[in-house]
């Protein structure tokens, strides 16, 4: 009932599927045809998902047979226009296959093999002897802020508290926050960007760099509500990027180095072993 009720809507969407409907020897009936070839209602078997509306059916099936007919015609024309050797596609196809194939085998490889353990050590040693390669694309701090309702009666207590030496104001301002319902950043072993901290506190500066230099703490107010913020460390643009900030993308290189090595190894192994087996030969000619 379904199917039959798709071509109906079809033959008043699509006036050719009208004058052209065929059957096949199965009962499929033709839906298009570009010269020789034909689409068949079964060849759009699964096209459209179970509870898709009446309408939808009908959008998604024409879109599919306006695409089947634009790619047949698409394809005798490129077979028209380019020269048999530019048609033969047995060597890169061959050449496909074997690709994939080899990268399944060394995917299993890497899998199976691959030391994935690095020490601190060859972490720590990897940063420092390319240190030019982590030269820093934006400004980031470390940093102590807080957002409190420009009404709350405490605000001036709070920012006495910021103002304490930075090891007694992590515990100071956590229990302050907790008390007095406000939100507080205190975690200083993490590197944010400048850009990411101007989405979160209004801060105003055509000098991201002179801001830095010339500032340890802070005060900005709005409508809304009164920041705080400490500025623990800071790095500008061009500067050395942090251990801890590149640290993953050292653990990434060295392990994409690794795999790359043990490839080659497994190749030059699969070589040797071919070679004292006799297991190919090469022709010189003159």
């Amino acid at each position: 009932m379904y199917r039959l009720l798709l071509l109906l809507s079809l033959t008043t969407t699509l006036a050719f599927f009208a004058c052209n409907s065929r059957i096949k020897d199965d009962n499929s009936l033709v839906l298009a045809k570009v010269h020789d070839d034909y689409l068949y209602d079964t060849d759009l078997s699964g096209l459209v998902p179970p509870n898709t509306s009446h309408r939808d059916s009908i959008v998604m099936t024409r879109n599919y047979v306006n695409n089947w007919i634009k790619t047949k015609l698409m394809v005798e024309k490129a077979r028209f226009n380019l020269t048999e050797e530019q048609l033969d596609f047995e060597k890169r196809l061959e050449e496909y296959e074997n690709s994939l194939i080899i990268f399944e085998y060394e995917s299993e490889l890497i899998n199976q093999k691959l030391d994935t353990t690095i020490s601190e050590n060859e972490l720590r040693t990897f940063y420092n002897n390319h240190l030019n390669d982590f030269e820093l694309k934006e400004n980031i701090v470390k940093i102590f802020y807080a957002v409190i309702d420009t009404d709350l009666p405490e605000k001036e207590q709070i920012e006495n508290t910021f103002r304490l030496a930075d090891s007694l104001v992590i515990d100071s301002v956590e229990v302050l926050s907790l008390t007095y319902g406000f939100n507080a950043f205190l975690d200083t072993s993490l590197w944010i960007s400048f850009g990411e901290l101007k989405r979160k506190i209004p801060i105003e500066t055509y000098n991201q760099e002179l801001f830095l230099k010339d500032r340890r703490f802070i005060t900005i107010s709005d409508d809304d509500n009164y920041y705080l913020l400490k500025f623990v460390d800071f790095k500008i643009t061009d500067d050395i990027s942090p251990y801890e900030l590149v640290e993953k993308n050292i653990r990434d290189i060295i392990l994409a180095k690794r795999k790359i090595e043990l490839v080659k190894n497994v190749r030059e192994e699969i070589y040797d072993q071919a070679a004292l087996n006799n297991d190919f030969e090469i022709y010189y000619h003159e």
